[in-house]
């Protein structure tokens, strides 16, 4: 049976006309990129062929369409697959590109679709220091689709009772919740990755990917997702994509099928990466641990491929490139930066800020070292004349020394000292402003356990994200005081309570959270609604004080305004004399309290209470 069903395909594929809609079934197992556009920035396409038992690399490939010209077809070691590169002449128009694969007597055809770009404000916007971005692992959140919960074909379904299993969030389960986003005042969603892992266990957090091209089904496929940054975009939310350029799942049909042994880095027996980013930037580095940092695989299910090889090097960069015109996302969070080649990143960022100068892209770059991570920042004068094009980094080192700051007895270097000695590191960043900063995220312990479940700890915290310099990122249930050990990942990626239906407690209603979970939803939830407009802390210039009796105090302030933040690190009040801070007081008397709205009428001598934060627009 199997036989002649293959026989089948054989035939028809030999007489088809393929439409786009029936490409599969029609022969090819895959055909990426799936379509194309006209008047892109970068006129040549590179399309993979994949057939599951035809030698199509034996067979010659030949168009006629008006624009568009063949420009090459490469074959590789794997005769299943073949690459043609097209050019898409500036007079090209949207269509079906008419591709014959001819070999001796025998023709299979193909139509490849060209597409009109889709245009309209809102589209592709970016993301910036104006900005608040909350962080989602999709399938923790909500479960707005039951139905979507386990696919036929598809390895895992759900199952709530294990940590490390599928609980079936997905992205109808996000747009339930769009309201209660806004009303939080997040200006931009991130999402953990979205698109198919198809794995045998562990595929909820979506950084094993098995097809680059289709949105995860048990989310809701690609069509879930366009609707999302539809929906988002109508309410002034935007979009951040996470992608993985260093690896993908083993169950990938790269993997299983690869065009050629090196897409993969293979070892005579499994070799992990030693994790250490630091080795790239080390002068006295020995290159077989660059070896193992770049090519050793991120775990066992995760092979790390090959980014040198140019075919692949191009599909990776189509990919990103065809993200982000067919879905309209505003920027990407690429995971473990530094892992994959880093002159392939380099061209990759190249590529995509020319192609989208509004766009923006921060790379993960998980290191507490502030040299080492400015690094990979574009414009930072490396001494190996290294140029990444990456416009923001991931801010660790700011991430390890707040929950320090707020923990620890003050000393010389520690304290509140702590921020004021990391911030003052920023003139290695080229552009610290860029920076995302972060008190927890999906692979860290939650922040309100970091500093040890106090509440008022918890809230300077978040004053002072919200106010330094930056782009600043929050994680969902940071407002629900969620409190997980960072060093079990499932203990952070608890299910947000009430996302399902039957759930005992529902918090995203205010009824469903708890006295004290409220009173940090509001304290946020205030910080966020007046950072929206407060375009000093957009873009306003920073001058910090050194901390003194572990008080530290900074001013936000540009031509128009002036805000003055104080952060008190003490177990008992203290009077702060503002004298010291003349020359950013001026002749300012008067204040208005953000956190509160009330009107301060003298501010020479400020009494603060116990770790607190007071954050004051000035009035001059």
């Amino acid at each position: 049976m199997k036989t002649l069903s293959m026989r089948f395909a054989f035939l028809f594929c030999i007489i088809a006309v393929i439409p786009l809609a029936a490409q599969k079934g029609a022969g090819f197992s895959h055909v990426e990129p799936p379509f194309w556009w006209t008047g892109m920035k970068e006129k040549q396409v590179q399309i993979l062929f994949h057939h599951p038992s035809i030698e199509i690399s034996q067979y010659k490939a030949q168009l006629q369409y008006p624009g568009v010209t063949l420009e090459d077809q490469k074959n590789v070691e794997n005769k299943r697959y073949t690459f043609l590169t097209l050019n898409i002449g500036a007079d090209a128009k949207p269509g079906l590109i008419p591709i014959v694969f001819t070999s001796g007597k025998k023709q299979i055809k193909y139509s490849y679709e060209l597409k009109a770009r889709e245009s309209g404000e809102g589209r592709i916007q970016g993301f910036d220091p104006s900005d608040v971005i909350y962080l989602i692992m999709p399938d923790r959140f909500a479960n707005g689709d039951p139905s979507n919960d386990s696919i036929p074909g598809m390895y895992e379904g759900v199952n709530r009772s294990k940590g490390g299993a599928r609980h079936g969030g997905d992205i109808a389960g996000i747009i339930g919740k769009l309201d209660y986003l806004s009303d939080l005042g997040v200006t931009a969603l991130w999402l953990n990755p979205v698109l198919e892992n198809n794995q045998r266990s562990a595929s909820y957090h979506g950084y094993a990917i098995t097809d680059l091209y289709q949105v995860d089904r048990r989310f809701g496929g690609n069509a879930a997702y366009l609707d999302l940054i539809r929906r988002c975009h109508s309410r002034g939310i935007k979009v951040i994509q996470d992608m993985v350029m260093n690896h993908i799942g083993n169950e990938h049909w790269l993997v299983l099928d690869p065009p050629e042994k090196d897409w993969i880095h293979q070892f005579p027996e499994f070799t992990r990466s030693n994790y250490r980013s630091t080795v790239l930037t080390d002068p006295y580095k020995a290159e077989g641990d660059v070896q193992k940092m770049n090519n050793g695989w991120f775990d066992t299910t995760m092979p790390d491929v090959n980014q040198k090889n140019p075919l692949f090097a191009q599909y990776l960069i189509q990919n990103t490139i065809w993200w982000i015109e067919y879905a309209g996302i505003d920027g990407i969070r690429m995971d473990t930066y530094p892992y994959p080649d880093k002159d392939f990143m380099a061209e990759w960022a190249r590529r995509v800020m020319e192609a989208y100068p509004k766009f923006n892209i921060v790379g993960e770059v998980w290191i507490n070292n502030a040299g080492a991570t400015a690094y990979w920042q574009d414009g930072s004068l490396n001494q190996d004349k290294y140029r990444s094009y990456l416009p923001s980094l991931t801010d660790f080192p700011l991430f390890f020394a707040v929950p320090a700051a707020l923990t620890e007895q003050e000393g010389w270097d520690t304290g509140l000292m702590r921020l004021h000695e990391t911030l003052a590191n920023d003139f290695l960043y080229p552009n610290p402003g860029g920076n995302l900063i972060f008190l927890d995220n999906h692979d860290l312990s939650r922040f309100f356990l970091l500093v040890g479940r106090d509440l008022r700890k918890f809230k300077m915290g978040l004053a002072f994200l919200m106010t330094t310099r930056g782009i600043p990122q929050l994680y969902y249930g940071t407002e629900l005081l969620m409190d997980g050990d960072g060093g079990y990942h499932p203990n952070v990626r608890l299910d947000f309570p009430g996302g399902w239906q039957g759930d005992p407690v529902n918090a995203f209603s205010r009824e469903g959270r708890t006295v004290e979970q409220n009173e940090a939803f509001d304290y946020l939830r205030t910080l966020l609604h007046w950072r929206k407009t407060a375009g000093v802390i957009h873009s306003g210039k920073l001058k910090h004080f050194i901390p003194e009796n572990n008080v530290y105090v900074y001013f936000r302030y540009n031509d128009e305004k002036t805000v003055m933040v104080v952060l008190n690190g003490n177990d008992e009040e203290v009077t702060l004399e503002t004298s010291r801070f003349r020359e950013m007081i001026k002749n300012a008397r008067k204040a208005k309290d953000v956190l509160n709205g009330k009107r301060i009428e003298e501010i020479e001598k400020m009494i603060l209470d116990p770790w607190s934060a007071t954050v004051l627009e000035l009035e001059f």
